[in-house]
């Protein structure tokens, strides 16, 4: 920390609001009184040194499967597990004798009295030009392997949900920290000056069961100023809460009161120099403007006929996975940096085959449509696509396993995320797992955590996800509590350059 330093620039910015009264306010009026549209290609806001090279991508959508999908039922064929069916995995060793059950086990089955292995229930096969071993129960993403980069050796060290989303997200296990999308939008800014840069979405869910909560801190600031936040699109009512105003007042009204609002703000700065302040005037002015924006992004009348075809049915049911991703596309188009899309209910302990078809059905065709829609219309190449969850799934059964029915715990050894577009190798297959989908390993086959080995930490993932959008991930930092933070932490993270085009 720099406490001279960071002083002198407080009483900067004490002089400039001072001095500048209703400035905000003023400008922002003139803006809507039919002043040219602030969208363009430039940035409007973001860190002046940044990007710090040239971006493979613009933008990102991130479809982020929470409750964790199974790798064993989904890309991470294990065909050998069929001869194996209901061997005690705890028993389970390697030639060399040393034990294939390496991670921690949660609460929930540690006191099993067996860890039986349960081979997946459905067939696989491969598919493309390269070869992805992809699941019956997503024969859309199957039809697109050559268009996707997988990674199937991603592992964490976190083992339960709360922590272990949290961690993928923000980059560290403890809450208070900002989240992937605030950091885009502190050190990128948006292309919009009507839209936010970050806009997070929670669509509805398919599977019979209740699902994990999430926290308005996976899309969160933290420490950074609470304008990056990721604001939240509604499926019902306005789409953003308060967008409407209230009976009785009109446009005009609604000006005049944030005008007066944005003065005692600014006063109020002038004498505190409380950087919230400044970003509460932002976020009112921000609201102000997606009046108008907001009604026509989600107003998708104008989608041709084709297009809608192609997300599935559906697409004109708000709320839905399909209805987010057309969204998304149509987000990304006018200039919002960062879009995520939280599809819950994959955290299947049990009951498998009832619940893992009925989720897959729900993104399946609308992940295909997306990435589809984006290659014709151009926007492929400079917008990154995300796919996946924060940990993997056991090979081993949780409770009762029989012929029709069967569940999976949790497990950070290993899983499959993949990506699509913004820079990335199509039609690879990065990383391996042992036969038992327990361990990534080596060309040897001997387990590992190494990044040298094909091993990706999740500090990798998202150091790999800001290079293609042109940040080095060891500079775009903050010092906070005596630490340069940033989203990948203190700990060393890499680029995966053998999965970028």
């Amino acid at each position: 920390m720099f406490p001279i330093q960071d002083y002198l620039q407080q009483l900067t910015r004490r002089h400039f609001f001072a001095q500048g009264a209703m400035g905000l306010g003023t400008a922002a009026l003139a803006s809507m009184a039919g002043g040219e549209s602030m969208a363009s290609s430039a940035s409007v806001g973001g860190l002046g040194n940044i990007p710090h090279f040239a971006p493979k991508a613009k933008r990102a959508i991130y479809l982020f499967m929470a409750g964790a999908p199974s790798p064993p039922d989904l890309f991470d064929y294990k065909p050998k597990m069929v001869a194996k069916e209901k061997a005690d995995l705890r028993l389970e060793k390697y030639e060399d004798g040393s034990p294939v059950l390496r991670t921690r086990v949660t609460t929930m089955t540690s006191g099993q009295s067996s860890f039986p292995i349960a081979p997946t229930r459905y067939k696989f096969a491969q598919h493309g030009k390269c070869g992805a071993w992809v699941s019956e129960l997503l024969p859309h993403t199957a039809k697109m392997v050559d268009d996707l980069t997988f990674v199937r050796s991603v592992w964490t060290e976190a083992i339960n949900h709360d922590p272990a989303i949290t961690y993928i997200n923000t980059g560290n296990q403890l809450p208070g920290y900002p989240s992937l999308g605030a950091w885009l939008s502190y050190g990128l800014g948006s292309e919009n000056a009507d839209l936010p840069a970050f806009v997070v979405m929670t669509p509805k869910w398919s599977a019979k069961r209740d699902a994990q909560a999430l926290y308005n801190r996976l899309w969160g600031t933290g420490f950074l100023p609470s304008k990056h936040q990721g604001v939240a699109m509604r499926a019902s009512g306005d789409p953003v809460l308060f967008l409407s105003n209230p009976p009785g007042m009109d446009a005009s009204d609604r000006r005049r009161v944030l005008d007066t609002i944005a003065q005692f703000n600014e006063e109020h700065f002038a004498s505190h120099a409380d950087p919230e302040t400044s970003a509460r005037i932002a976020q009112y002015e921000m609201a102000y403007r997606m009046q108008t924006s907001v009604p026509e992004l989600v107003d998708i009348s104008d989608e041709p006929q084709h297009v809608l075809d192609m997300y599935g049915p559906e697409v004109r049911t708000p709320g839905t996975f399909a209805a987010s991703c057309l969204l998304a596309r149509r987000m990304i188009e006018r200039g919002v940096r960062f879009t995520q899309i939280f599809h819950r209910g994959w955290d299947q302990h049990d009951s498998i085959p009832r619940d893992l078809p009925a989720q897959c059905q729900d993104v399946d065709q609308a992940s295909w449509a997306l990435v589809q829609d984006l290659k014709m219309r151009g926007l492929l190449d400079d917008t990154l696509v995300i796919w996946g969850g924060e940990f993997g799934r056991t090979i081993y059964c949780q409770g009762e396993m029989s012929a029709t029915t069967y569940g999976r715990d949790h497990h950070p050894g290993c899983f499959t995320i993949w990506m699509a577009g913004g820079g990335m190798k199509p039609g690879v297959v990065h990383g391996t797992t042992d036969d038992y989908g327990c361990n990534i390993v080596d060309a040897s086959g001997a387990p590992t955590t190494k990044f040298e080995d094909g091993a990706v930490h999740i500090r990798d993932l998202n150091a790999t996800i800001l290079h293609q959008l042109g940040i080095d991930h060891e500079r775009l930092a903050v010092k906070f509590r005596g630490l340069d933070q940033r989203l990948t932490g203190v700990e060393k993270a890499r680029v995966v350059k053998q999965i970028l085009s």
